[in-house]
């Protein structure tokens, strides 16, 4: 075959240029030999038809999952997820949902994150952070996250939404923790329940040991054990000049032990 750069008049060399410059073009966003010309990765959208020929069997495309929506490449991690891996399961589907309660039963393995629970919405989180982090985004799925457009639909919004709230709750957990660290604790038939603080207890390292106090939390009947300062101004107060020097003992959430001494930071109640 004659080559582009071949001998040829003025105007035809220039035409041929330009047809080895499209050529090239066409290359470039993925002409596949088979005759048509595929989307740019990153912007393709998948049918659920599509996505089930990306298995990893023998004979077809690729290997490819999907998490809210969003398809990865996850040839790499074949032996996971390709057939006979533990995870094969999620392959060629939108399995989301398993990932939050880790049923890899037919009901289990569905798109539908509607009514779990913040920590569950978090767990998907962290696994599309995964996949974002590990392995290559291929493009969208058509269906319940993304329209046949590849625009978010209203199911994603509230995902996402979901996700933005457990994270705020998270946040407010861990700034909680911060104030009122969990006890130490240990019961025996024996000798009853022992409760007592250190400047480690609850995974918390401070400067303070604390008291034990129970915690009640608005809306929540029950309670549970936790640390307390009890000198210093309260907490979120660090600048207040007019403050009882009792940490957080007066806050209203909190309870005494029967039968402990108010300042003792371990408590014992027996059987």
């Amino acid at each position: 075959a004659r080559s582009c750069r071949g001998p040829m008049r003025r105007g035809a060399a220039a035409a041929a240029a330009l047809l080895c410059l499209g050529a090239a073009c066409l290359l470039g966003r993925g002409f596949d030999p088979r005759g048509w010309l595929l989307p740019p990765p990153r912007h393709r959208l998948l049918s659920a038809a599509e996505l089930a020929r990306y298995r990893g069997a023998e004979g077809e495309p690729g290997l490819y999952l999907a998490v809210l929506g969003r398809v990865f490449d996850v040839e790499r991690g074949r032996r996971h997820y390709g057939p006979g891996g533990a995870y094969s399961g999620l392959a060629g589907r939108d399995a989301t949902r398993a990932f939050a309660t880790g049923d890899f039963t037919p009901v289990g393995l569905v798109d539908d994150v509607s009514g779990l629970l913040p920590g569950e919405m978090l767990t998907i989180q962290s696994w599309l952070s995964f996949y974002s982090d590990n392995y290559d985004a291929v493009g969208k799925l058509v269906g319940r996250f993304y329209d046949e457009n590849g625009t978010p639909t209203e199911a994603l919004r509230q995902a996402e939404a979901a996700i933005e709230e457990a994270l705020k709750f998270k946040a407010e957990n861990e700034q909680r923790k911060q104030q009122f660290p969990p006890c130490n604790s240990e019961w025996s038939s024996a000798k009853g329940s022992r409760f007592w603080c250190s400047r480690q207890s609850g995974g918390v390292n401070r400067d303070w040991a604390g008291v034990p106090r129970k915690l009640y939390r608005p809306g929540s009947r029950g309670s549970h054990c936790v640390c307390v300062r009890t000198s210093g101004p309260p907490w979120g107060q660090p600048d207040s000049s007019q403050h009882s020097d009792r940490g957080d003992l007066d806050n209203p959430h909190l309870e005494q032990y029967d039968g402990c001494h108010p300042l003792a930071e371990q408590c014992v109640l027996r059987v």
